[in-house]
């Protein structure tokens, strides 16, 4: 009997110890679909990963079966890509399915990319915040208007395009400098003096991705591209440039077109000479590319730290009828700890994009249709805290494994 039971309690024993030191061992990967990790996890790390992501699944495939919700996913958590999803199409009519280097126009969010190229020019010594515009564009008719000023939404500069709506050919691609043009022939009037009040303002942003273009003697779409998406390895996003066409292309060919509701129909969003204007708006990235970008910031990769802080510090005095601030680029949640964030809207798209910088998480929306789930569904998501990973430092201590 003993001899019979030799060996199968030696095999027991030998499988008991490989399975007790696996157990201790740190998996550098999970390939679950949706679900990305670039580093080594405990086993309840994994666990708590896994149910968060199937958690932020749950809540868009739920918005994308009522066809309230059409494009990407982006969840990140102490630097690590949680969670990526894809619902929908790229283009309803050939029916192709949406990627995550499937490219969108950013819309407003643009902004943060205008404002680091500014603070990479300031860092150099190329410009200071207070210097004024008419030191890198003397024809500019307006006094008194700062680097700062624009970067903050305080220059109290009225809004290009209702000038343009006006006054310009709609036939022909506008450009940032004929914007600049426009104010110098007819100068309408501004909201108010330099630094007296805040007024959010696309007209603030044109003019500094128009200061960029000065100093730095490139188009503003390759001065961003060679100093912010090709040193990230950003290699899906680019700046739409309409500046060499003398008509306006029907579409925007590059990127995944918009699209609006015609009664219950979706329809193809047409180019127009708005989309000649950089700056303001006019970035196309995706959610692969974002979380390389929103990593960049976490790192100081672009710029060093005092400089990065001044964008995420409020740039406007408290005011009961704001309910948040603004910095350089980003929009300040004064109800919360340092937690920033940014919306964009633009002929069929709508993006989200938040950052809470003291529990190092980070959700990006980015969609193709005019109308779809608001932000308070990505705000939730973020106070949700039943599945938070541990400190950072506790996730970098653990040792590495060979493969």
């Amino acid at each position: 009997m003993i001899r019979t039971l030799k060996y199968p309690v030696i095999l027991f024993f030998i499988l008991m110890v490989v399975y007790n030191c696996s157990s201790d061992k740190k998996t550098s990967s999970y390939d679950s679909p949706g679900y990305f990790t670039d580093s080594v996890f405990t086993h309840l790390e994994k666990i708590k990963i896994e149910k968060r992501a199937a958690y932020i699944d749950g809540i868009f495939k739920k918005l994308s079966k009522k066809n309230w919700f059409n494009g990407c996913v982006m969840y990140a958590e102490k630097g690590r890509l949680v969670y990526t999803g894809v619902f929908g199409y790229s283009d309803f009519r050939k029916k192709d399915s949406l990627k995550t280097t499937s490219s969108f126009q950013l819309a407003s969010v643009s902004k943060m990319f205008t404002a680091m190229s500014v603070m990479i020019l300031k860092e150099e010594g190329k410009l200071s915040w207070n210097d004024s515009i008419q030191i890198f564009i003397p024809e500019f008719p307006y006094h008194g208007v700062t680097i700062r000023q624009l970067l903050t939404h305080r220059s109290g500069l009225s809004r290009y395009m209702s000038l343009a709506h006006e006054k310009w050919d709609k036939h022909f691609p506008l450009t940032n400098e004929d914007v600049i043009e426009l104010y110098i022939k007819y100068q309408p009037s501004p909201y108010f003096r330099p630094d007296q009040g805040f007024h959010y303002c696309n007209t603030n942003y044109v003019l500094l991705a128009s200061v960029v273009e000065r100093i730095s003697g490139q188009t503003f779409d390759l001065f961003v591209k060679e100093r912010i998406f090709d040193p990230l390895g950003m290699d899906h996003s680019f700046i739409y440039n309409m500046n060499g066409d003398t008509s306006i292309p029907a579409y925007i060919t590059p990127g995944v077109p918009g699209y609006y509701y015609r009664r219950w129909r979706l329809v193809k969003e047409r180019n127009e000479y708005l989309n000649g204007v950089m700056g303001d708006k006019g970035v196309y990235s995706n959610v692969e590319d974002l979380y390389k970008w929103d990593q960049a910031l976490y790192n100081n990769t672009l710029v060093g730290d005092s400089t990065l802080r001044l964008a995420f510090t409020p740039g406007s005095p408290s005011y009961w009828k704001r309910k948040d601030d603004y910095g350089f680029g980003w929009r300040i949640r004064k109800s919360e700890d340092s937690t920033v964030y940014h919306y964009g809207w633009w002929k069929g798209f709508r993006n989200f994009y938040i950052r809470d910088m003291k529990q190092e998480k980070t959700i990006i929306v980015l969609t193709n249709k005019d109308k779809g789930p608001g932000s308070s569904y990505l705000w939730n998501i973020l106070h949700d805290h039943t599945y938070d990973l541990g400190p950072v430092s506790n996730i970098l201590s653990i040792p590495e494994t060979e493969n």
